[in-house]
């Protein structure tokens, strides 16, 4: 595994098939939940919605897309990690990328259910602010922040 180069990458749209594939099979892995819009649709949103407030930013190996990070300088909104390249540290490498170009301060949401998620987040500094956010999935969500030792 470790003889394969990280790529990190600026999104691209020939990705966006790949890029959802991992997506939905992650996230229903980690909710336990199926995807509740169509492949279709979740193409368009990548492409169309996501990239008018958003920075996507994919990692690749071999050409092949294994995780994704969706954000601006403060806020995350989508991190997803191909099921099969978990625990490799490829969520810790776009992670620091985001939090390097953030304005030193970043929120998120994640699904309570995601224990993982809060174990990787609270590791990486992120404390719990709040939670029950409405979301599509109607699943109760953690919201957690994170500040930059700078600003202290």
């Amino acid at each position: 595994m470790n003889r394969h180069q990280i790529i990190i990458a600026q999104y691209n749209p020939k990705y966006a098939e790949q890029t959802v594939k991992m997506w939905r099979d992650s996230k229903e892995q980690a909710i336990g939940k199926k995807e509740i819009h169509s492949f279709e649709n979740h193409v368009y949103f990548l492409n169309n919605i996501l990239p008018e407030q958003f920075q996507i930013n994919l990692a690749l190996i071999d050409d092949r897309v294994v995780g994704m990070i969706v954000s601006n300088e403060t806020e995350i909104s989508q991190l997803y990690i191909h099921i099969d390249y978990q625990g490799i540290g490829i969520g810790q490498a776009l992670l620091d990328k985001v939090k390097a170009k953030s304005s030193g301060r970043l929120t998120l949401y994640t699904f309570k259910v995601n224990e993982n998620a809060q174990r990787f987040y609270e590791k990486n500094g992120f404390k719990i602010i709040g939670g029950g956010h409405e979301n599509e999935e109607n699943l109760p969500d953690i919201q957690y922040e994170w500040i930059s030792n700078k600003q202290c």
